[in-house]
């Protein structure tokens, strides 16, 4: 990797987490407010219609993961022509898709009471809530095209910029109107508008940077056939992802309650939020694979692969001890002490699950990168089937947690049975060898943070946020010590040698002309 690459790198890298630190902070902070303010069946109801509405993201059908795709793919090889073919036909597919989802939430709204268990005086705001937030997804699909275009020409520090402008206006909008008497409906129109406005910025910024030329002559079969050969294995993996991620909600609204929803969610948020950390870094090695991948240089793919999990293990294993060790006075002091008992159980169990996915993130967005994630596809939506027919067994019996049991165990076998065997067999990487150089340091970093956290807790165990800072604060720098060591001498860096897994020194990646 070149001097130029690291810098874009940290660039990107950089701005996405100072970003996603404002995100994070917001949310920790706003969504208690907000919960407190509403009240637990208000705030269940929100999660469920959001979950309902998240499943729209399937309409998607892998188009955006082809615009970042080819947009790198062209960028790198600077064909202009492809480019605009490729901008115009997927703008003109995600607007079909925008107006068909308009259509089913104009239906499905009038059905909400028929589908889940919302109390008679909630209906009028779910079925109003419905519609918003259906018509904001909907609008979203369109212009969700430009913040692909912006992710493909790897300009990640653009859209984090509007990102974060977003999140910070939308929170202190969300804390006026709380103030001043505004329920649950105003809350949602302010979640819902700020993301499309800052989408509009995007689409603003990409006009002044490629010259775009909109016609319907540049609507184009062919290209619309390359964008469906690769988003076929993309939409079912958009598919696994609902099934593993978006399903809990709504089995447990409809075999418990909302309000079981909302213990259910504080435990599952803190490790989204903790997904969302490891995943702004993981975006980028989407399109560096593709251009890699578009020029052949498969070595560089192999040592991404493995630095990529380092890097990525270097975030999620240090979040994670801190979750097992602090989880119950996090919960407490977030959003209070009754909480504790039902959410930290649920957050043990898919801590491990998140665990092994996030720490092996780059593998998935290499392979989306190369177009070899049709095999991948085919394993989570398995996955994803058996995660839903787990969840709704378990649940009946062991209510939330049994549905954390349904989603962790299929989740699991995927990472640990399959993921890493077919990359490494792929790039013919020793599975000895990767397991080595990405994982051991930083579980080795991760020694001395547990030492210190388990000696605090020896002399006190917090119980608010102040405590909770001073415990954070002391394992953090530890931690940061190690770290800082690690990229001093260049070990966070350096990836040893790749041994292959066979005597074979033929990697079986094909450069396909029009891929």
């Amino acid at each position: 990797m070149t001097k130029i690459d690291k810098i874009a790198l940290l660039k990107n890298v950089g701005s996405s987490w100072v970003a996603l630190g404002v995100t994070v902070i917001v949310g920790f902070f706003l969504s208690p407010y907000i919960l407190h303010h509403l009240g637990d069946e208000a705030f269940g109801l929100w999660v469920l219609i959001f979950s309902i509405t998240g499943y729209y993201g399937l309409f998607d059908l892998g188009i955006r993961s082809s615009i970042v795709r080819y947009v790198a793919k062209y960028a790198a090889t600077d064909d202009r022509q492809q480019l605009n073919l490729l901008v115009n036909t997927a703008l003109f597919s995600y607007a079909a898709i925008g107006f068909v989802c308009l259509l089913i939430t104009a239906v499905a709204t009038y059905f909400v009471a028929l589908m889940f268990r919302v109390p008679p005086e909630f209906l009028r705001t779910a079925r109003l809530l419905f519609a918003m937030v259906g018509t904001s997804v909907a609008l979203g699909f369109p212009l969700g095209v430009f913040g692909g275009i912006l992710d493909g020409l790897q300009r990640f520090m653009i859209s984090n910029v509007t990102s974060l402008s977003s999140t910070l206006l939308r929170a202190v909008l969300i804390l006026i109107a709380l103030q001043h008497g505004g329920g649950l409906l105003t809350v949602a129109f302010i979640t819902v508008s700020l993301p499309l406005v800052a989408s509009l910025v995007n689409a603003g910024i990409v006009l002044r940077l490629l010259p775009i030329r909109f016609s319907l002559h540049n609507l184009d079969r062919r290209t619309l056939r390359r964008i469906a050969s690769y988003s076929g294995p993309t939409f079912m993996i958009i598919v696994a992802a609902r099934l593993r991620f978006r399903t809990d909600a709504l089995v447990i609204g409809t075999f418990l309650s909302a309000t079981a929803i909302t213990y259910f969610t504080v435990g599952a948020r803190l490790l989204e939020y903790s997904g969302e950390v490891v995943n702004s870094l993981a975006q980028i090695f989407v399109p560096m694979s593709s251009q890699l991948h578009a020029t052949n240089d498969l070595d560089q793919l192999k040592k991404i692969v493995v630095a990529g999990n380092r890097a990525c293990s270097f975030i999620i294993f240090p979040i994670a001890t801190i979750l097992v060790l602090l989880g119950k006075s996090v919960i407490e002091a977030w959003v209070g002490p009754r909480y504790v008992a039902q959410s930290y159980p649920v957050m043990l169990v898919l801590l491990v699950a998140y665990c092994l996915m996030l720490s092996q993130s780059a593998c998935n967005r290499v392979l989306f990168g190369m177009a070899k994630h049709k095999i991948l596809a085919i394993v989570t939506l398995v996955e994803g089937a058996a995660n839903l027919a787990l969840s709704i067994a378990l649940v009946r019996r062991f209510g939330i947690f049994g549905d954390a049991l349904g989603t962790a165990i299929p989740l699991s076998c995927t990472m640990l049975f399959f993921l890493p065997h077919h990359v490494c067999r792929l790039l013919k990487i020793s599975l000895r060898t990767y397991i080595r150089e990405a994982f051991t340091l930083p579980l080795v970093l991760c020694v001395p943070l547990v030492g210190t956290l388990l000696w605090m807790r020896r002399w006190f165990v917090p119980h608010n946020y102040l405590q909770l800072c001073l415990q954070l604060l002391l394992g953090v720098a530890v931690y940061g010590a190690g770290l800082l060591w690690a990229f001093r001498t260049g070990r966070a860096w350096n990836v040893g040698e790749l041994s292959l897994n066979n005597s074979s020194t033929e990697l079986p990646i094909e450069i396909v002309e029009g891929d």
